[in-house]
């Protein structure tokens, strides 16, 4: 397929940069939409996205080993993208907001026997007392997310334990709560790996100290003597920081027409943070690099975002997404969101927006379809809340994305249509120090870079190009 369009585009890269640019006639700009998505995907290529990959790693290294929001490795991140883009030709805002940093400074699960079980605080967790919280199990029913798997008293007093999965784990926090249980700790759906952290999304929802445990640990825990007492120690130090969105636009393009793409900047604490989600800024970054290069407005305003704080519950997307006034929300045609696209042990999703904000099913035809000229299948899968489309949907604004997978594991049909390795996570490094630049496999990124720079490239002359079914 690439050598199929390098045939069709390379006459093309060769044309006067005037003919991208400027004012079109309504019938000149489907030509002109579909010429700049193939100049586009041609010119935004992995080997630029992992130039700043390898920036990402080596801030990662000399700030602490990450990139988490509030921390030196965030600001030099955004200080890195933000300087390509503006010496690009963008205007670049940096959007500065306050939120609730946590630092983790205990984390232990202890048997009565002195066994210890690896745990992981959530981001948020209520602190259990300065010696621990002693108390026995109790199995949530289902998947934790109703008062009906908590059932009578059988929860009072103990700490309940609850398998991942269906609804957030604040959900599984608050019903956990609402039935007396005295803490909560999450087992993971994935047979394989260790113990995971997560979120609780907000200050707020910490109302339970919760932490996450691997399935291993948590099914051994179910079957033994739930009267047994465990002793948990989870604890984290809260501190008002500062951090930033990096949000970069196009000049000359009409600000009532707006196409947005994005992705989240920050990593986890415990890793560079490379494929989560360096991946994904990195493409939303090298694809407005390359699109300043062949167009310079006369159809819509082309907006990137590198949010930050999305690993603390989306916390910098919301805070953009809030700060819109009505009129400014209604200028936004699409949001298109890319997290993690270039897991290891790849899959090829595609957001599925049947049901979601109108427009939305159509933009999962168009980035399928995308998918499909490169001879890739795509797997629709539903909005999910975890990454920042999902105050776009909230707000009514149309939204998509694609991503490779994160914890979940490949099943053997998807590793029969796509290679890699069945029963295995997609990224067996999720939230993990191991999130380098070994944590990639190239043909993904290089699949989902045209995938981006096919969107953009359309949008940015034909905005409601995504959101209108073929």
């Amino acid at each position: 397929m690439r050598t199929r369009i390098r045939t069709i585009i390379a006459p093309l890269t060769a044309l006067p940069l005037l003919l991208l640019v400027g004012a079109a006639p309504p019938d000149a700009r489907a030509d002109r939409a579909e010429r700049l998505a193939r100049v586009l995907a041609e010119d935004t290529t992995a080997d630029g996205a992992l130039r700043h990959l390898t920036a990402f790693q080596r801030i990662a290294d000399t700030s602490g080993g990450h990139r988490a929001a509030g921390s030196p490795g965030h600001e030099r991140s955004a200080r890195y993208a933000g300087e390509l883009l503006a010496a690009a030709g963008y205007r670049v805002d940096y959007q500065r907001f306050g939120f609730s940093y946590r630092e983790t400074t205990a984390e232990r699960l202890t048997t009565d026997d002195g066994r210890d079980i690896p745990i992981r605080a959530m981001t948020y967790t209520a602190n259990t007392p300065d010696d621990g919280l002693t108390a026995p199990l109790a199995v949530a029913g289902g998947l934790g997310c109703t008062p009906e798997d908590y059932p009578g008293d059988t929860h009072r007093g103990r700490i309940a334990l609850v398998e991942r999965g269906d609804c957030t784990f604040a959900a599984k926090a608050e019903q956990a709560a609402a039935a007396g249980a005295v803490a909560a700790v999450v087992y993971d759906s994935a047979p394989d790996g260790g113990p995971f952290g997560g979120t609780l999304g907000d200050p707020d929802a910490g109302v339970l100290p919760v932490g996450g445990i691997s399935r291993a640990d948590g099914l051994a825990l179910a079957a033994g003597d739930l009267d047994r007492p465990v002793r948990l120690d989870l604890a984290q130090r809260a501190e008002d920081r500062e951090t930033v969105n990096v949000l970069a636009e196009t000049r000359g393009g009409d600000p009532d027409r707006v196409v947005m793409a994005g992705a989240h900047l920050d990593s986890v604490a415990d890793g560079p943070g490379i494929n989560d989600n360096g991946s994904g800024s990195a493409g939303v970054l090298e694809t407005a690099l390359r699109l300043a290069d062949h167009y310079r407005g006369g159809g819509a305003t082309v907006r990137f975002a590198l949010w930050s704080a999305e690993e603390s519950g989306l916390l910098g997307s919301r805070h953009y997404v809030d700060g819109l006034t009505e009129d400014e929300r209604a200028a936004i045609s699409v949001y298109l969101n890319f997290d993690m696209i270039a897991s290891p042990n790849a899959g090829f999703f595609v957001h599925d927006g049947t049901g979601a904000a109108d427009g939305s099913a159509a933009v999962t035809g168009h980035l399928t379809e995308y998918l499909a000229e490169q001879g890739i299948t795509a797997e629709p899968i539903p909005f999910n809340g975890r990454s920042d489309y999902a105050p776009f949907l909230e707000a009514g604004i149309a939204a998509g994305g694609s991503h490779t997978g994160a914890e979940g594991l490949k099943t053997e049909d998807q590793a029969a249509r796509w290679g890699g390795t069945a029963g295995a996570p997609y990224d067996p490094c999720y939230h993990a120090a191991c999130d380098d630049l070994g944590n990639l496999d190239r043909a993904a990124l290089e699949a989902n870079l045209r995938v981006i720079a096919r969107a953009v490239g359309h949008s940015a002359w034909l905005p409601d190009a995504l959101t209108t079914p073929r």
